[in-house]
């Protein structure tokens, strides 16, 4: 039975997640502090560490340094808030083998823990044979699929021609569409590929520290700033930085942006040395930054300096002929990162995909295929291995799909006039939250 150490100051919580752990087939002991998980992992050895990123007497991430310090072998996983997934993400770049963003989902639970523990027990055990693994499943790189769409061909097309350029890039697409996987392959077909890759989410960051992360800060310059930091794109320097959601930007953070860009210079918060960069911008978003602009919300001058060539993530939709392509792709990393040797599809489940209409594109597809290759027995994926909402019968209204290649405006009004005028079911016909949908009625002075 695997071993596993719990740290997680409230109490109730770290109670309910025990029992879901030991209902599971774990073996749990409980930390209420960092001061008694040192303790006890000095005095017990265990197959795995979970640890929350915001403790009462330490940072969760300074805890994992000091275990995989003196327990390198032991794979630890992050639990964090939406709000910190990217010092999650960054955490893993320092060491963590993962991490667990709340609220839970239990499937995602279990999956993760498979992963690190199975990662852990392929570093530690020598292999009988010689087949050496991917290195994207060691560094967690997301793969390009070249698909065979017209859509597919476009993009390829497109990427094989941008990405020696030194160019802006500029990539429009809805949620999900892989937007952070087409930024990578730009990256690596051009002269920057042996240098860095930075992917920076602009959502996550709140509007104060953005400086900060962007630029570094020196030890002192701000409370909380116990160690100098380097910035975003002092780490990219010489390489590619990717802004994710960049048009999510506070119009202060817009303008310190634009700034860096014209200079190729930053400066750290707090210092007075100017540090010269070097690097590549490729940008992404799921709105219409041309209306952003219109609105005041998007400065047109960074607009234009992102945008010297865009490109369009297609969805899933719009590659109906790479579905397959994309499935097995997703069952090949699913088997190896899992350790199952899942042949493929029933013929009954490749209907039901042909059928779906993947309102989350790649990310949901992958994430079916990861859930479903995981509770799979036998050879080939059936239909029990779906989620519910596969078979949902379809609703009256024909669900819109919100997407940048049309007027946004018009289909926020055709969404209020299929709905009478109610907002919330107009929200989920949309496949947005209510307080987005506000937004943009704001934003189209619509009544």
């Amino acid at each position: 039975m695997k071993t596993i150490l719990l740290i997680e100051d409230d109490v109730s919580f770290c109670k309910l997640l025990e029992k879901f752990l030991i209902k599971n087939g774990y073996e749990i002991t409980t930390a209420f502090s960092a001061d008694e998980a040192r303790h006890k992992i000095k005095t017990t050895p265990y197959d795995l560490v979970i640890t929350d990123l915001r403790l009462p007497d330490a940072d969760g991430i300074v805890l994992m340094s000091e275990i995989k310090t003196q327990f390198p072998d032991i794979p630890v996983i992050l639990m964090t808030g939406y709000s910190d997934v990217t010092t999650a993400v960054k955490a893993i770049k320092n060491g963590a083998t993962d991490y667990i963003s709340k609220p839970f989902n239990p499937e995602e639970v279990l999956l993760v823990i498979t992963n690190a523990l199975q990662e852990a027990n392929d570093l530690s055990v020598p292999k009988a044979t010689s087949k050496p693994k991917k290195e994207s499943n060691k560094s967690n790189i997301p793969e390009f699929v070249k698909g065979i769409s017209k859509a597919s061909l476009q993009l390829a097309e497109y990427i094989e021609l941008v990405g020696p350029t030194n160019m802006s890039v500029l990539i429009i697409g809805d949620s999900g569409t892989g937007k952070e996987v087409i930024a990578k392959k730009i990256h690596q077909s051009s002269s920057r590929s042996t240098n860095n890759f930075i992917a920076v989410d602009c959502g996550a960051i709140p509007k104060e520290l953005a400086a900060s992360e962007f630029f570094g800060h020196i030890k002192g310059s701000f409370t909380g700033a116990i160690n100098d930091k380097i910035g975003f794109f002092e780490a990219a320097n010489n390489g590619t930085i990717f802004l994710d959601e960049i048009g999510n930007l506070s119009y202060e953070n817009q303008i310190q942006l634009l700034r860096a860009l014209q200079e190729r210079k930053i400066k750290p918060v707090g210092s007075n040395k100017e540090i010269a960069v070097d690097i590549r911008i490729i940008a992404a978003t799921n709105e219409d930054l041309r209306e952003a602009v219109k609105n005041g919300d998007f400065r047109e001058d960074l607009y234009h300096r992102i945008n010297e060539f865009s490109i369009h993530s297609p969805s899933l939709a719009e590659r109906e002929a790479d579905l397959m392509i994309f499935a097995d792709f997703f069952l090949e990393k699913a088997n190896d990162e899992l350790n199952k040797a899942v042949i493929g599809f029933s013929p009954e489940v490749t209907t039901v995909f042909q059928k779906y209409r993947w309102p989350g594109n790649l990310r949901e597809l992958k994430n079916c295929v990861k859930r479903a290759t995981l509770l799979t027995k036998g050879d080939f994926i059936e239909k029990n291995s779906l989620p519910v909402e596969f078979f949902l019968e379809q609703e009256t209204a024909e669900p819109l799909n919100l997407s940048l290649s049309k007027n946004e405006k018009d289909t926020i009004l055709d969404a209020l006039d299929q709905t009478d005028n109610n907002k919330s079911e107009a929200a989920k016909l949309l496949q947005i939250t209510r307080k987005t949908l506000y937004n943009k009625l704001k934003r189209y002075g619509i009544d």
